[in-house]
Order: C-alpha cells, then structure tokens, then sequence
C-alpha cells in the first residue's frame, strides 16, 4: 500500500508527510490519557482490519439517468460530495486513493475518525455545524480552490439520521462547485444501535456504490430559497439509498 499523507490534526499519530497542510487544522480539544492512548492505538488497528476486509469486497457501481460515476482509483475535479455517516467505513476504502478532504467535527470522535482517514491518503478540515463551521467552509472553499474534492458526512457528527445539515449548501453557493450525491449498501453487514445506524461490511460481500442527482446551487440563491436547496440534496442523497436498498432487492426503509 502507498505511503498516506499525514494531516496536521494527527500529526501524533500518522508518520508521513502532509498533503494540504494549509488547509487541515490540529485539533484544538485537550484530550484526557486514556482518549490519547486510544487516539494512538486505534488508527493503526482499524486501518489494518478494514485494508484486510475491503480486499475480500466486489463493489458494483450503479447511478441515475445522467449521471457519471466515480469509479474507483479516479481522482475527481473540484466537486463535493455528501452521503450518509453510516457508510464511513467502505467509502473510506473505495475513495482511499480520491485524494478528498473531508470536513470532520473537532471532537474526540471526529479526530479519531481524521486519524483513521488519514492513514487511507484523505486530508481534513476540522469544523462542523455546530462547531467552528465558519473556520470549516472556508477551509473547503480552498480546497475548491485548489482543483480538489470536498466531501461532507450529510448527517454528520450527531444526526438526525438521513438529514442532512446546510453546510453543503453554502459551500456551494460559495465556490460554484456542483453537489454529488451517493451511497455505498452493503449486502451482508453488521449495524450498529448507533444514531447513523452505523454498518460494518461483513467480509466478501459484494457493496453496491450508488450515485443520485446532481444538486446545483446558483451563487445568487437567496436565502429563502437555502432550505428547498436543502430539501433537494437530502432527496439526492435518499435516491442513491433507495436505489442500492433495491438493487439487493430490499425495501425502502
């Protein structure tokens, strides 16, 4: 495997050179011992069970009328993308070689989450919409700025689960950058009692990655208009799940 870039935010932890260290901000929570040792421990744990996994997964790529996927080793323009927080796992090991910065919470678990990302070649921006999400837009708004791919956790860090926050939408509407919308379902997974209804891959079973629409939103959208925009990629982001829910031939849930 390629050596991964290390992002200032885990530069405890990683042990390899940064790629978009202007962007990427250490975390600015004081952690107590036990969440050190564990921030320290756990990385290198997850990332060796889920690299050992996702060589058993056969992903199949499916997407709406219109739409172009990503297939898997491409490295997208400057584009953002959302999905659903339960699907953190096999998107972290099917777009492990996108070159994308994610935006994640600067709390104990987004940086657990930032160190596990980094080890699979991702950058991060810390922020969230609840905590330094100004600092985070604008982080990604360089990241546009730079020819690469921003990509949010629509529900993420605490839900509601399949809803997805604003923040996507006024990135957009502040660089022009269009919105992609998908969803990675596994066929055989264990799930989590978490809020994401968290699943984990189960070894050799096949994960459809499904694209929605596309969401545009026009640098002049009025603030009125910020929530139907809002309404519109949460429904492109459902459409990707519905999808991938009956191609294994399951109900819409």
């Amino acid at each position: 495997m390629a050596s991964a870039p290390r992002c200032l935010s885990c530069c405890a932890g990683c042990g390899t050179a940064t790629r978009i260290s202007r962007v990427t901000e250490k975390a600015a929570t004081k952690f107590t011992f036990g969440q050190r040792i564990v921030l320290a421990l756990v990385p290198r744990i997850v990332q060796a069970l889920l690299w050992l996994a996702g060589l058993t997964w056969r992903y199949e790529v499916i997407a709406v009328d219109g739409v172009t996927p990503v297939r898997f080793g491409q490295k997208p323009g400057a584009e953002i993308y959302c999905f659903w927080h339960q699907c953190v796992l096999p998107c972290t090991h099917y777009f492990r070689r996108s070159g994308a910065t994610i935006l994640i919470s600067r709390s104990f678990d987004g940086e657990l989450i930032t160190r596990i990302l980094c080890l699979f070649g991702f950058s991060a921006v810390r922020g969230s919409s609840s905590r330094a999400g100004r600092e985070g837009l604008l982080g990604l708004k360089r990241v546009l700025a730079s020819g690469k791919t921003a990509i949010f956790t629509a529900d993420g860090p605490r839900g509601p689960v399949y809803q997805t926050k604003m923040g996507p939408i006024k990135l957009a509407q502040l660089t022009g950058a269009p919105i992609g919308a998908f969803h990675l379902e596994p066929e055989r997974a264990w799930t989590l009692k978490s809020w994401d209804r968290f699943f984990v891959p189960m070894p050799f079973t096949r994960i459809v990655v499904s694209w929605g629409p596309w969401t545009h939103v026009p640098a002049d959208l009025p603030v009125e208009e910020f929530e139907p925009k809002r309404a519109e990629l949460n429904a492109a982001i459902e459409t990707a799940r519905q999808r991938a829910l009956e191609y294994f031939g399951r109900a819409r849930l």
